[in-house]
């Protein structure tokens, strides 16, 4: 077994017995990986935190935001940066990679299932009601042929690796998954700030995910059109990931729009409104949700949408990445489910499980989650954000009786998992180099075939001892460096 012993900054580090994405366990360690953490430790404490400084100052700079919506304000915000990147090994990569394809192939299978012939709900695999009660399913959808059978063009998979170090999908995201900015623009800060530390590794690239993007969007483009125009439809700049919009859109090299500058015509093609007359446009990445995307078909009071888009789309003139209605396919308690559909479509088992799922809508689920609630977390499958959730091992007595009851009330609504053990990265603190929770979330594009983009966006939880790495409650992103 390798012997080493830290003697510069990573001297005091210490894991505090979880698995480290930099230090890991066992003797396997690959030499770029082993050179990394030794030229991190050869760095001082002082040095590291002037870069740090210099580093937000860029983001602040550039503009590199996010919104946080309070109830009276809106605040715009740089994402916080961990200058001490997050390194996967070839191998871990390959895991996650083909995980991934697999995951993302399933979901388009199920959602073309469901929305023509359901025979996995007429199978019984997955509860029919769970599907056509779920409110994210469009009857709108049904019958209706997507271009290459590609409804999730764009896929986000949350994932996190456990006390053994074993990785683990938290969560589906197949709607409008977003963060993809911050990985390109914190590998470009640190290849500005840390050449040093990156030289020579041999760190697969991921500037080229406009390009890879455009091309997938190219490749389902309506029947018939030989040079497909692209645009990228935004809610505006009030939307909290605005800066992301303008990102890709400068990316892809296509314009950004928003739902006032397109129109249907009577032929329902789908125009944009330019200087030079109106343009048609053949596919629209869009970063709005379904609700608002067309006031004729679904909220009647939407500004945002487009009047008419769904007769476009519907009439085969137009293409949606994501598809309308890829939500019914990442909710919670489909999530439950995952394994299962994926035995279904491909006859195989995950090559990334999902965490523990206890299905409180079955009796077994839902006796393993009244035996074991203070141990447990208990999440309503309706829910984002972290509302609603009970984490047992951290519950009072009151909190605990209050989740017993409205399990018993609605079952159905919950899903149970146990508390996650996971993985940390050192990471720059008040106090030093320290261990701070991180997961995971690869970008998958998908046209004719599924890539992922090499990494994704590591998010860390930045406050002692917390497993929140949502943006929103504080937490804050890594560079996330995958070895060739």
């Amino acid at each position: 077994m390798e012997s080493w012993k830290p003697t510069g900054l990573l001297k005091d580090y210490d894991p505090d017995g979880f698995y480290c994405e930099l230090l890991g366990f066992g003797e396997n360690r690959p030499a770029n990986v082993s050179t990394i953490r030794d030229r991190l430790d050869q760095m001082s404490l002082t040095r590291l935190r002037e870069r740090a400084v210099d580093a937000e100052r860029e983001l602040y700079n550039f503009g590199i935001t996010f919104t946080v919506y309070t109830q009276k304000d809106a605040i715009d915000r740089i994402l916080p940066f961990s200058v001490i990147p997050r390194v996967i090994t070839a191998e871990d990569w390959e895991t996650i990679r083909t995980g991934v394809i697999q995951r993302v192939t399933t979901l388009n299978l199920f959602l073309h299932d469901i929305y023509h012939d359901q025979k996995i709900l007429k199978d019984g695999v997955v509860p029919k009601d769970l599907v056509l009660g779920n409110a994210n399913y469009r009857p709108e959808m049904q019958g209706l042929d997507v271009p290459g059978g590609v409804y999730v063009h764009i896929d986000g998979t949350d994932i996190v690796r456990d006390g053994k170090g074993e990785f683990r999908v938290l969560e589906d995201n197949a709607r409008t998954p977003s963060g993809v900015s911050y990985v390109v623009e914190n590998r470009h800060l640190m290849q500005r700030a840390f050449p040093d530390l990156m030289a020579n590794i041999g760190i697969r690239p991921v500037s080229n995910y406009g390009q890879k993007l455009h091309d997938a969007l190219i490749e389902v483009a309506p029947a018939g059109v030989t040079s497909p125009q692209v645009a990228l439809l935004s809610p505006g700049t009030y939307n909290s990931a605005y800066f992301e919009h303008i990102f890709l859109a400068r990316e892809m090299g296509v314009p950004l729009v928003e739902g006032r500058d397109l129109v249907v015509d009577e032929d329902d093609r789908v125009f944009m409104r330019t200087i030079g007359g109106l343009q048609q446009v053949d596919v629209i990445y869009r970063r709005l949700n379904d609700e608002f995307l067309d006031p004729e078909a679904f909220n009647p009071d939407s500004l945002l949408g487009v009047p008419g888009l769904m007769r476009s789309y519907k009439a085969g003139k137009v293409t949606l990445a994501n598809a309308v209605g890829t939500g019914v396919a990442d909710d919670k308690a489909v999530y439950a489910y995952m394994p299962r559909i994926i035995k279904y479509y491909l006859d195989q088992d995950p090559i990334i499980a999902n965490v523990e799922t206890h299905i409180c809508r079955e009796k077994e689920g839902l006796e393993e989650t009244l035996d074991n609630l203070d141990s447990l977390v208990v999440k309503p499958v309706g829910e984002a954000g972290g509302y609603g959730i009970t984490i047992g091992p951290r519950a009072n007595t009151e909190e605990l009786a209050d989740c017993r009851q409205s399990l018993l009330n609605d079952p159905a609504n919950y899903i149970s998992q146990p508390m996650i053990e996971l993985s940390v990265c050192p990471t720059l603190s008040e106090e030093g180099v320290a261990p701070r929770h991180v997961d995971l979330r690869p970008f998958a594009v998908t046209g004719k075939e599924t890539w992922v983009l090499p990494g994704g966006l590591s998010r860390v939880a930045l406050r002692k001892g917390s497993l929140i790495v949502n943006s929103s409650q504080g937490g804050g992103s890594k560079d996330t460096w995958v070895l060739e």
